[in-house]
């Protein structure tokens, strides 16, 4: 994926530096020579979507197979006026790596984000190595590779060893094999154009607080034959005790989606249709 300032001024926006996981994930969905702009965080990623002078749309991380569900960007969709048209499935891939030539016992420090560390920390016991957290793997790739230091390895992709002239030391150090972040597509309202072949919604709604209201949704949708892949709740804010649900809804044609839609309007207060698109695949 081509990365320039000029090309920045209408690209994808995402979140993180160059040679992230997010660029992967919009490398997949449309084409390794889109253009990204790097944004140093999701309220900043949502606020540069909605801006049709900057930009073309958005990839954003919603959920991770272990560390479970981002709430806060939640808040930031439920807020915008950005619809999903598509999602990604990403195995993310830990690989330890170096300037080339360096070797294991020549390392003393390995940089990388937090959640990398921790993601390979069954790996990092066996060596005596300082660890230092830094901000993102992809900008600890970086540093490694501007500074041609033979002790310093950082923890991260294959598109930063790509990206920088760095050498895979160590493939696939992470703990855990299966591990997955899904990624949503963002397109602005104005411009989402229907997505043929749809088989799965993302909508947030709010119920009353009368006994069993939630219940009676989830039935209407188990009723209707459609699957329910996601449910999470959040704070309603401004609300004493009021939550939205975030539902993540799989169908087999549009009409079984847009028959559901009808009969639990009647039972629930506010509905917000984030998005009707096809569901990604594993890979």
């Amino acid at each position: 994926m081509k990365y320039s300032k000029e090309d920045t001024t209408k690209g994808i926006a995402i979140q993180g530096f160059e040679g992230s996981f997010h660029q992967v994930a919009a490398g997949q969905f449309f084409g390794n020579n889109t253009a990204i702009i790097c944004c140093s965080s999701f309220r900043e990623l949502v606020k540069k979507a909605a801006d049709k002078k900057l930009t073309n749309g958005a990839v954003m991380a919603i959920e991770n197979s272990i560390a479970g569900s981002i709430l806060p960007n939640y808040n930031l969709l439920q807020k915008s006026d950005l619809k999903i048209v598509g999602e990604v499935y990403l195995q993310i891939k830990q690989h330890l790596l170096v300037n080339p030539g360096v070797q294991l016992e020549d390392i003393r420090e390995v940089h990388s984000h937090p959640m990398a560390i921790l993601q390979c920390i069954d790996y990092l016991e066996k060596f005596n190595w300082k660890l230092v957290e830094t901000e993102d793997t992809a900008l600890s790739a970086k540093h490694v590779h501007q500074h041609k230091s033979k002790h310093i390895a950082a923890i991260a992709g294959k598109l930063p060893a790509d990206l920088f002239d760095l050498e895979i030391l160590a493939a696939n150090i992470h703990t855990e094999k299966s591990n997955y972040t899904r990624f949503l597509v963002l397109k602005r309202a104005a411009e989402a154009e229907e997505v043929g072949n749809a088989n799965k919604a993302s909508i947030s709604f709010s119920t009353n607080h009368t006994k069993g209201s939630l219940a009676k949704v989830l039935s209407l949708v188990a009723n209707a034959g459609i699957n329910l892949s996601k449910l999470q709740s959040f704070p309603k804010p401004g609300s004493d005790w009021k939550y939205y649900f975030h539902a993540d809804l799989e169908f087999d044609n549009i009409y079984q989606y847009n028959k559901l839609i009808e009969i639990i309007l009647p039972i629930i207060t506010e509905i917000k249709i984030y998005g009707v698109y096809k569901s990604g695949n594993l890979k």
